[in-house]
């Protein structure tokens, strides 16, 4: 399984994280917390283990923001706390072994080999985006 290495934009915080075939894509979420967090027109994404993700440098200095998601349940944003880049998230109705990696954060540059696998939250997308993968009005059915 290829391992990825992620930073930081201060490099303070760094990463490494095991992804498989099926999960080394982007998944492209357009809900409004998403865009406000990032400042962007949605943010590229990826459900995986939360074993998988490896902290480097800085781990345990991560700053912790929590609001209520689409579920009513908490979700967890992880930043550093020098730069403010958020790496990963933990939502709380995904359980407590999955969260939710920022894959545009990863080495070689956002993974520009990845290619998008869907994308949610269309409801919200920017009236000017291009569908580029399988979209859905909110989450994908379980």
């Amino acid at each position: 399984m290829p391992t990825y290495t992620g930073k930081c934009d201060c490099g303070q915080t760094t990463w490494e994280v095991e992804l498989d075939k099926d999960t080394a894509s982007h998944i492209l979420c357009h809900c409004n917390t998403c865009k406000r967090l990032s400042g962007g027109a949605f943010t590229l994404n990826q459900i995986i283990p939360k074993d998988s993700l490896k902290f480097t440098k800085g781990g345990d200095e991560l700053k912790k923001y929590t609001y209520s998601g689409e579920s009513g349940k908490e979700v967890h944003c992880y930043y550093c706390p020098n730069c403010t880049t958020h790496p990963y998230h933990h939502q709380t109705a995904l359980g407590d072994d999955k969260i939710i990696l920022r894959t545009v954060l990863l080495t070689p540059e956002g993974t520009t080999e990845f290619q998008p696998a869907a994308e949610i939250f269309g409801k919200l997308k920017m009236g000017w985006e291009k569908e580029v993968a399988t979209t859905f009005e909110t989450l994908p059915p379980q």
